[in-house]
């Protein structure tokens, strides 16, 4: 047995060797491997949250614009135009509270209106909106035998006054009188009664 005096090992040089390459980690690369886990984690924890994050935002503005449809709906279901203001109303959808805005505008075009929706939380700010649908109302409609519609609002059939319509018998052609096939006599139009032939 030989002394290892370096190291105080009373045993041979080659067990104080195979004693000291199975050693472990020292503290310093504990430190350094955790902290690259750490930043993994953490990069891993981001990148849900930012899925998750859009999900939601995805889904809340999906709702919203439902909602902005179905008010601009029910106003192009009306029997009369909408008057020109803004309003706005608070109804709840998906097991939300959710407020719309409404705005109505003339146009340059006097039977045409502007329908301006916007949607948001009811807890979101006033001046934010999360959906925004444009639509439009008109009363220039042209029911069945109109030839010209006035885009005043008022309705023309044919050259007649505006709001008179035309019975059938003055919209249809006349009949047609049927062609003599080559070759038959033509035969002359029927005398009307209490007409002199020789006039």
């Amino acid at each position: 047995m030989t002394n290892d005096s370096r190291h105080g090992c009373p045993v041979r040089a080659d067990l104080c060797k195979l004693k000291r390459s199975t050693s472990g980690f020292t503290l310093i690369e504990v430190l350094v491997a955790l902290i690259v886990v750490g930043l993994g984690m953490l990069a891993v924890i981001q990148t849900v949250s930012q899925t998750a994050n859009n999900t939601s935002y995805i889904r809340d503005k999906t709702i919203a614009h439902w909602i902005a449809m179905n008010q601009l709906t029910k106003v192009r279901l009306e029997p009369n135009a909408p008057a020109v203001d803004k309003s706005s109303d608070e109804v709840e959808m998906a097991g939300r509270d959710w407020r719309w805005t409404m705005e109505v505008k003339q146009t340059p075009v006097e039977s045409i209106r502007r329908i301006e929706v916007s949607v948001r939380p009811s807890e979101a700010p006033e001046k934010s909106s999360l959906a925004y649908v444009t639509g439009f109302y008109g009363t220039a409609i042209a029911p069945p035998g109109v030839t010209q519609i006035s885009w005043r609002g008022s309705q023309q059939q044919g050259g007649g006054p505006p709001g008179e319509r035309r019975r059938d018998s003055e919209t249809e052609p006349p009949p047609q009188q049927p062609q003599p096939e080559p070759g038959e006599p033509v035969n002359p139009e029927p005398e009307q009664p209490g007409e002199d032939p020789s006039s």
